[in-house]
């Protein structure tokens, strides 16, 4: 995994020319589309939706170019790739520096159950889950269920979580000021587009497209680790490369899909080396093709990743709560006289 980790940093060389060109074809769309829902509210609201879902897919992939920044993998210099980072951070509602921040502590702790609850999912073991009361046991279960995961989790997470620097508080002024800074470009773009078209136009329009590539947002960052064999490790077991190209899907998209969510599907080469430009990974998977299989996730496979949930050190995967029930507590160990 080391060779192979080698051999892809060869393709981690980014281009200023394909970066700008990914930027503006992403983002000018993105108008486009704006403007021609404005236009359509006055003939049919059903048609104004309709313009969101490409909308919608435009900023999902905005988010990704900033994710790739946040790596310092979309541009050669430090400063071009976090000040784009930044804008695009106004754009997607996420304070660039302190979503950054969480990021990279999720790829450094990827797999491991001593390092959870910081960038990713929260995943109990089976036996945690069998060691909390009642009530906890149902706060897990909806946390856990489709509708507050794909759709009052998105919401929390991009229109409120992301407004304070919460999680970050002892870290100094750097989390404030990446919330607050955020927070004030935001509102000086809301504020001009609300004065230019008002504020039924401006929520009828923006809403549906933010919460849209919102909870595809959150699909796409939970199907990538949330699956059946995906590898959790604790202690002197866990190691960087093992994890990262086995604790991540290959999730194998359309072209359309794959070209809107910037080849983020080819999840476990992104973590065995992360500063690799998104539209580089298909080069380096052609480079290695035998990675090609490992964890290769379809879109049918991914709905049934929704109901597992639990991940069981006795077999290493991922369960269902009801998988769960059927599996034995452990014997206890015996002091022998």
């Amino acid at each position: 995994m080391k060779a192979a980790a080698r051999q892809l940093a060869t393709f981690r060389r980014p281009s200023a020319a394909r970066g700008t060109f990914e930027l503006l074809v992403s983002i000018v769309p993105l108008i486009a589309l704006w403007v021609l829902m404005w236009i359509t509210l006055d003939i049919h609201y059903a048609l104004t939706l309709l313009l969101a879902v490409p909308a919608a897919g435009f900023l999902l992939r905005l988010f990704l170019i900033q994710h790739d920044c946040g790596h310092g993998a979309f541009f050669k210099g430090r400063n071009a790739n976090d000040w784009v980072g930044r804008c695009m951070g106004v754009l997607t509602l996420s304070p660039y520096n302190l979503w950054r921040r969480g990021h990279a502590t999720h790829h450094a702790g990827t797999g491991n159950l001593d390092r959870r609850g910081i960038g990713d999912v929260d995943t109990l073991t089976v036996a945690e889950f069998r060691a909390l009361n009642s009530l906890n046991r149902l706060g897990y279960r909806l946390y856990r269920s489709p509708l507050v995961m794909f759709g009052i989790g998105p919401t929390w997470l991009f229109f409120l979580r992301y407004r304070l620097p919460l999680g970050h508080m002892r870290e100094g002024w750097r989390p404030w000021a990446s919330a607050m800074g955020t927070n004030a470009a935001i509102a000086s773009v809301a504020t001009f587009l609300i004065l230019l078209v008002g504020l039924p136009a401006f929520l009828s329009i923006q809403l549906p497209i933010t919460l849209l590539a919102a909870s595809v947002g959150v699909w796409l960052f939970y199907v990538q680790h949330q699956f059946e064999d995906t590898h959790w490790s604790k202690g002197e077991d866990w190691a960087f490369h093992p994890a990262a190209l086995h604790g991540s899907s290959h999730y194998v998209l359309p072209g359309v899909l794959r070209w809107f969510t910037a080849n983020i599907g080819m999840h476990h080469l992104h973590h065995l080396c992360s500063n690799i430009p998104f539209y580089r990974l298909p080069e380096a998977l052609a480079a290695r093709p035998e990675l090609a299989e490992i964890n290769r996730l379809t879109i049918r496979e991914s709905l049934q990743s929704v109901k597992l949930v639990l991940w069981d050190e006795g077999t290493s995967r991922l369960v269902s709560f009801r998988a769960a029930r059927q599996i034995p507590d452990p014997a206890p160990v015996l002091d022998h006289i």
